[in-house]
């Protein structure tokens, strides 16, 4: 990347939606007079606080709390995107002196920090709104059937239930005539150095976990989340916007459009949030290799040993 910093000294703590990652990094930060960085592809949209549990304004007064709620839903905000972003946090940090905590559940963006990011061409503004205007009305997987007729191999990587990669791959493909799985071979250069950076998966048991996911939803909705989405659903957005797929978002919307009941929309957001707890287990343990899987107390032993390190 052309914005890329020199390796950055980070504690990273990755793992599945509600296995109390923010409050870990919380800890962390205060102890060591450090940040909180996300690494939570949802959690940077202003518009889902309550959906994304995003840390609370009681939470981000007790450290700075950095790369939270700064993007609008009706952004695509991307892993260059967020790879930018924070390469510009970690040079801010890192003249202030500031240990940057590094926290979330998306996978890629850690992996893109530490490893790199397939060195993929801008995609110019004028395709990018040309191809999802044609995209307006077409189900994920006619979408994914003519991804496959022209890039095959990026097609049989990607779900057929995953719109955003899939016009993703589509975009790439016309604005440069090749299929995506062709720039995967040449890597930018990666933000942090691995070696320098403790690194943690927290891994609750699953039973602990889907309680937890279940309870924090209920929570959610006492909490507004309907009301969130009903003021999304007044933006009538692109619906294959990230925002829009939020877990939770699309089943509430669909009760407020009069297709499903409360308790279908609240099921489904639980079951979205398992499910995608499982594909968090998978990525970390086959793209996330350094990182220490934790869970329990172990947690919070292996953070005391790392902020002792750093004192």
């Amino acid at each position: 990347m052309s914005d890329s910093v020199p390796p950055a000294q980070a504690i990273l703590i990755a793992g599945p939606t509600a296995s109390g990652k923010s409050a870990l990094a919380l800890a962390l930060a205060k102890r060591l007079g450090g940040a909180v960085v996300n690494a939570d592809s949802m959690q940077v949209y202003r518009d889902l606080r309550i959906l994304t549990a995003r840390p609370a304004p009681e939470e981000e007064a007790q450290a700075p709390h950095l790369l939270f709620g700064h993007v609008d839903a009706g952004v695509n905000y991307s892993v260059g995107r967020y790879l930018a972003d924070l390469a510009a946090t970690l040079r801010e940090l890192k003249a202030r002196g500031v240990t940057p905590v590094i926290a979330g559940g998306t996978g890629m963006y850690f992996k893109a920090a530490l490893y790199g990011l397939s060195d993929i061409p801008a995609v110019p503004e004028e395709v990018r709104a040309q191809m999802r205007e044609g995209a307006q009305g077409r189900s994920p997987r006619e979408l994914h059937a003519e991804l496959a007729a022209k890039d095959p191999e990026t097609a049989a990587r990607l779900r057929p239930t995953d719109p955003q990669r899939i016009l993703r791959a589509l975009e790439i493909f016309a604005a440069t005539g090749k299929p995506l799985a062709s720039f995967h071979g040449t890597r930018a250069a990666p933000l942090l150095d691995a070696a320098q950076c403790p690194a943690f998966f927290l891994a609750p048991d699953r039973e602990t976990l889907y309680a937890r996911i279940d309870a924090r939803f209920d929570k959610m909705m006492e909490s507004g989340a309907l009301d969130e989405a009903a003021r999304l659903r007044e933006r009538r957005l692109d619906p294959a916007l990230p925002a829009m797929r939020a877990h939770g978002v699309p089943g509430l919307i669909a009760y407020l459009d009069g297709r499903a009941s409360l308790d279908e929309a609240i099921m489904r957001g639980k079951l979205d949030t398992r499910h995608y707890a499982k594909r968090q287990f998978t990525f970390a343990r086959r793209q996330l290799p350094h990182f220490v899987w934790l869970s329990g107390e172990d947690a919070w032993t292996a953070a005391e040993a790392a902020c002792s390190v750093r004192k």
